[in-house]
């Protein structure tokens, strides 16, 4: 049986980035997961400059030979009337595809890999966490998204008690014809809020690729929701009228709604296994990577591997993000039956549309870049 430091299950950006981390600081690290990479992985796919910097990505250096779509702009509306469109007057954001960024984050990672590998039992024995009955290590750290078994194995998984936002999108590379005729432009995401404000849909172009999706707080009537929002896009030109394939399907915890324990003993959750995406905006990027990043801080400067020792990690994603039962953003703690014209309203608005719907929720420019200090 192979003995290591750390067993991360996940190779995604959370489990790369942790992973990098404490290879980079001498540890013996496994990294275990049930995709082959790369993989095709259902996100809307963008990253902010911050990210980029926290990750030490030149991304110049990364659009060699890979998808970069600088974002400039922003054109927000509500569904069922005109959007706003603000300019930005620089690049805020860049629009990555998950298969590309995903396995550029992996193969930064010398550390062995077991790929293609489902996690199948997890075992305590003797202090130390067996899995498949092939590979031990004192610390397990789950970073296998939504449905990680780490998460399930401290009784945490998906489950009736959880608040799940599910998402449906599909992404295609665009042939010339089609390309023509979509009206939305690379550097401008366009991002539709549901009439009842419990999610929001989003037509996202990078150079040749189309990525169109929908994610609700509530799965009633995705599909019917998805469908209408796709109907009303191609009336108006903005998709081509022809789309590929079907749109896949993913779930995520939003980090107010999330009650997942982060640690336990010899234990740690990072990324969407720990329900750490943004309230407001559902991103998951930047939180897995920032929660990885303050997990490898904790795990290097531990005394030990227990509980209480690993509830520093559980402290500091707090200072970072917020207390879990945190409050919604001021100006939408209103009655139900005045939410909706207000936000009717507001959504009309360049200043709220641009200084907190863009900057503050989906850009957060106003929380600084994070990055390892050990």
């Amino acid at each position: 049986m192979d003995h290591y430091d750390v067993i991360i299950v996940g190779a995604g950006p959370a489990g790369s980035t942790l992973a990098h981390s404490l290879e980079d600081a001498g540890k013996n690290v496994l990294v275990i997961d049930k995709a082959s990479f790369p993989r095709d992985k259902t996100c809307a796919g963008w990253v902010t400059p911050t990210v980029m910097e926290s990750l030490d990505i030149n991304p110049a250096n990364y659009a060699n030979g890979r998808t970069l779509q600088p974002i400039r702009r922003f054109r927000i509306g509500m569904m069922g009337q005109p959007a706003v469109e603000n300019d930005h007057h620089g690049i805020v954001s860049y629009g990555i595809r998950r298969c590309e960024f995903d396995a550029f984050l992996l193969d930064r990672v010398n550390s062995p890999k077991q790929l293609a590998t489902p996690v199948k039992s997890i075992v305590r024995n003797n202090g130390n966490w067996v899995i498949n009955e092939q590979w031990q290590a004192p610390l397990l750290i789950g970073a296998g998204g939504h449905f990680c078994p780490v998460a399930r194995l401290l009784g945490t998984g998906p489950g009736k008690h959880e608040t799940v936002v599910a998402a449906k999108e599909v992404e295609f590379e665009m042939t010339p014809e089609q390309a023509d005729a979509c009206e939305s432009r690379g550097d401008t995401p366009e991002l539709w809020f549901c009439r009842d404000l419990k999610g929001y849909a989003w037509v996202f172009r990078k150079g040749n690729f189309l990525n169109i999706g929908l994610g609700r707080e509530d799965n009633l009537r995705l599909t019917d929701h998805l469908e209408a929002f796709v109907d009303d896009m191609k009336q108006e030109g903005r998709i081509p009228a022809d789309l590929p394939g079907r749109f896949k399907g993913h779930a995520y915890l939003l980090y107010a709604h999330a009650d997942r324990p982060l640690v336990d003993d010899g234990v740690l959750l990072i990324g969407d296994a720990a329900g750490l995406a943004y309230t407001q905006s559902g991103e998951g990027i930047r939180p897995a990577i920032e929660s990885a990043l303050i997990a490898a801080d904790v795990i290097l400067n531990a005394s030990d591997f227990s509980a209480v020792s690993l509830q520093h990690y559980g402290e500091r994603i707090a200072e970072r993000f917020g207390n879990r039962a945190g409050k919604q953003e001021p100006g939408w703690e209103l009655p139900e039956w005045l939410k909706q014209p207000v936000a009717s309203t507001l959504m009309r608005s360049h200043w709220f549309t641009r200084k907190v719907v863009t900057e503050k929720w989906f850009l957060h420019q106003d929380i600084p870049t994070l990055k390892l200090a050990v």
